[in-house]
């Protein structure tokens, strides 16, 4: 079933990690979270990959990010967390890696689907897409939103993280996060896949040497920011504003915020 979830396929040295959940705007389960956790490694071990390209299915959604249905179920049955069944709920591991990670943005990428992209090393996206962090509407928390003060200004970061509403992502080309706009999903799969290419051509150790050399560049001031940030959000998570958030989505109505 999980592997359902996430479509996996590899052509000349080219990965396609594809979200399989239309129906659900490509939302992460518990089992997506698992099967990119797997495919992440495995990308990471084969010789045969030299580059990854992450996308979703054809729904008008890159990735709606966490399931809260599927959340706000395990809270009522099980009496516990969503986080507390994931083992790498940031996908940190896709900064960790060797293999360049490409963001093929084809639709709206709120919470984790903005997750996934920030995680990626080259993004691409159509023009009708739009960017959000949407857990302070959901009483959840962003501490993966960190390597965001990094990537563009302050003021735009801190209007994610706070107002919580979807920007265009015109926006985001302008200050530098998105490398190419495309006016259709088609285009800029031709141009997730130009990019793709061009890597897979490169000299492999070369390649890896840049990725990784990025990633500890950043990893000096950002490793600290994304350990004391998920410290900071432990009293958000630990709150019933946390059972709330998920349980008010998935019953359609407006969250009654407590503060505690």
């Amino acid at each position: 079933m999980s592997e359902d979830l996430v479509l996996y396929e590899v052509e000349n040295y080219v990965a396609t990690i594809t979200l399989n959940r239309p129906h659900r705007r490509n939302a992460l389960a518990v089992e997506s979270f698992e099967r990119l956790n797997a495919i992440f490694k495995e990308i990471d071990q084969d010789p045969d990959v030299r580059v990854a390209i992450i996308t979703g299915s054809d729904c008008g959604t890159f990735c709606a990010g966490m399931d809260l249905k599927q959340a706000a179920e395990i809270r009522e049955k099980e009496g516990v967390d969503v986080l507390t069944k994931i083992g790498d709920p940031a996908f940190g591991s896709m900064r960790d890696i060797k293999t360049p990670l490409i963001a093929a943005i084809n639709g709206h990428a709120p919470a984790g689907g903005m997750m996934l992209s920030l995680n990626c090393d080259l993004r691409v996206a159509v023009e009708s897409a739009t960017l959000a962090i949407t857990e302070v509407h959901r009483g959840r928390g962003s501490p993966w939103a960190m390597p965001l003060f990094w990537q563009m200004p302050q003021s735009l970061v801190e209007e994610l993280t706070l107002v919580g509403d979807p920007m265009p992502i015109k926006r985001f080309y302008d200050v530098g996060f998105i490398n190419y706009l495309e006016p259709t999903v088609e285009k800029m799969m031709e141009r997730a896949r130009a990019l793709a290419n061009r890597i897979a051509s490169a000299a492999p150790l070369s390649v890896e040497a840049a990725k990784l050399s990025a990633m500890a560049a950043m990893d000096l001031t950002t490793g600290h920011a994304l350990k004391e940030a998920s410290r900071i959000h432990e009293k958000a998570y630990q709150s019933e504003d946390a059972i709330e958030g998920p349980k008010a989505f998935a019953e359609k109505r407006a969250p009654v915020w407590k503060g505690r």
